[in-house]
């Protein structure tokens, strides 16, 4: 199975880094790689929502978490048997499809259990036993498929009957001592030419009369067999290898054994013991809806998952989606600060000083003379003019407002009243729940072994949010103490006059050294500050030194 190409951005993801993940994505289709999926690491905004809708782009894939699961390490569907076929088709599809196991489902494809040669083989050595006699649950329809026989009669061909073998080798009188011992009524009678035991099965009225390499009844017999409501079946083969076939054909449901499946989503953790003490230690892997979706091995466990992942938008791992630490990362397209990612490869990183991600992917459609379709240009543009506050932040470089006339051009979409749009859009985030607000477009960071979090969100009426102080205090702090955070901040940049106001909740060794001006119970204006990462970090970082001395 050709390994599926994540492409993804930060956790609690804003506009550039969902916009940077989709359209990046697309441009590695456009090279190629037809398995490259756009994804998120949170919800997005409704800011981020509206672009999509408004253009007409699929919002990419949500994932929770790339915790290893049982999906990840499958190599594709494999074949599998009805339970009701026989086991000789089972060994042959077994042989076919070079397996080791062969899981057998109902008539709706729904798992049941599994088939492997040790299953076959305690079968074999249970059955075929010269001091025990065995009785073989099976049907007369399957019986005469397994040893390709010509019915002269069939009656109740698909009734599932424990039957004996029994080899007609004996006198006729020493015959029918031992057949009734066996009992009629269910004996598979194997004979050859012998006219007087083809007689004498079908007026005893075994369940049916096999008559080995093509021999066949007179007409006289055939009638006395349709009126006894005898089987009769005409095997190609000898007797020997009649007799074997016959042990063949009972349904491969009997021989399965009962190994309990696990889901497409279980996580690898949840079944590492059970897959090591499993038979031929695999187990069978299931949809929600209880279909085979594939076999994992204890040895999969071991080779690299079919997922790898190109990151957008951030390169510190603790801001990158839960478990990406398992996966390939194949590339790191960025225009943050460079955290401590390392990689077991070389990748390709692209890390450039300009106010969007969705700049850089931009221009790399420009460079590599990819054709950019006119949704993807969209919101791209989108993408640029959210990171920059309308091109009016800090961060943003020539290269930004080159990007965005190049995008608004090829789009016939004009920067301002476009900006406009979106900033009314994003005014809606002031009526959302404070917990949702505090996780908007939240980044966690790690500065002298302290970690803290720092969100923000832009709105045109920050008095609206300064009532709901009490509000957000609260959800900033159980948001700290979650994981025991040295703080946790939310930036409200007021997109009108271009300052900002940040919410604090944080232990005391860390709020006692702040010195940005007050208005209010944790809350201090940052007059022209709008940029979280060119502006407010290095102010953080040198308070955060303070609190770690």
């Amino acid at each position: 199975m050709e390994k599926k190409i994540y492409v993804i951005g930060h956790r609690n993801p804003d506009t550039d880094s969902v916009v940077s993940a989709a359209a990046y994505a697309r441009l590695v289709r456009l090279r190629g790689r037809q398995n490259c999926v756009p994804a998120r690491a949170g919800k997005i905004s409704p800011q981020t929502e509206y672009i999509f809708e408004r253009f007409g782009v699929p919002a990419p894939e949500y994932l929770p978490e790339l915790i290893p699961k049982a999906e990840y390490y499958i190599s594709g569907t494999p074949a599998t048997v009805n339970e009701d076929a026989s086991v000789w088709d089972a060994l042959e599809l077994l042989q076919k499809d070079d397996s080791k196991v062969l899981p057998i489902v109902d008539k709706n494809g729904v798992y049941r259990s599994m088939l492997h040669y040790r299953g076959f083989a305690r079968y074999i050595i249970a059955n075929i036993n010269p001091r025990k006699k065995s009785a073989f649950p099976l049907s007369l329809d399957r019986l005469a498929a397994t040893i390709h026989a010509q019915p002269l009669t069939l009656f109740n061909a698909g009734e599932i009957r424990k039957s004996p073998i029994v080899v007609a080798a004996s006198y006729t009188a020493h015959f029918k001592k031992n057949i009734h011992a066996e009992g009629v009524e269910n004996a598979l009678v194997i004979v050859g030419d012998r006219w007087d035991i083809q007689k004498c099965c079908i007026e005893l009225g075994v369940r049916a009369l096999i008559l080995s390499s093509g021999n066949t009844l007179s007409k006289e017999l055939a009638e006395l067999a349709e009126k006894n409501r005898v089987t009769v079946l005409i095997s190609p083969f000898d007797t020997s290898s009649t007799a074997m076939l016959i042990i063949y054909s009972v349904a491969v449901g009997t021989l399965g054994d009962a190994v309990p499946p696990i889901r497409l989503h279980d996580p690898v953790r949840t079944f590492r013991e059970a897959i090591s003490k499993a038979p031929s230690r695999c187990l069978p892997v299931t949809d929600d809806g209880g279909k085979v979706a594939g076999v994992i091995f204890e040895g999969d466990l071991i080779k690299d998952p079919n997922i790898e992942v190109i990151m957008v938008d951030h390169n510190e791992p603790g801001q990158a989606i839960e478990g990406i630490e398992n996966y390939r990362i194949l590339e790191v397209i960025d225009h943050h600060r460079l955290g401590n990612l390392s990689t077991r490869y070389p990748i390709t990183f692209i890390n450039r000083v300009v106010g969007a991600t969705c700049t850089i992917i931009t221009n790399l459609y420009r460079e590599q003379k990819a054709p950019l379709e006119k949704s993807i240009a969209s919101i791209l543009l989108c993408g640029i003019l959210t990171d920059t506050l309308i091109l009016q932040s800090a961060t943003t470089t020539e290269t930004d407002m080159e990007a965005a006339e190049y995008l608004s051009s090829i789009t016939g979409l004009d920067i301002g009243k476009l900006g406009q749009e979106l900033q009314s859009v994003a005014n809606r985030n002031s009526s959302l729940p404070a917990a949702e607000l505090v996780r908007m477009d939240m980044k966690e960071y790690a500065e002298r072994g302290l970690t803290f979090t720092v969100s923000q969100i832009e709105t045109d009426n920050p008095k609206a949010l300064m009532e709901r102080r009490a509000e957000i205090a609260a959800a900033l702090e159980k948001e700290r103490a979650a994981r025991d955070h040295l703080f946790s901040a939310l930036l409200v940049t007021d997109v009108t006059v271009l300052d900002s106001l940040l919410f604090v909740s944080g232990k005391k060794s860390f709020t006692g050294s702040i010195n940005f001006p007050v208005t209010g119970e944790g809350i201090y204006m940052l007059k022209e500050v709008v940029s979280r990462k060119k502006q407010l970090m290095p102010l953080l970082a040198e308070l955060v030194d303070k609190a770690a001395v």
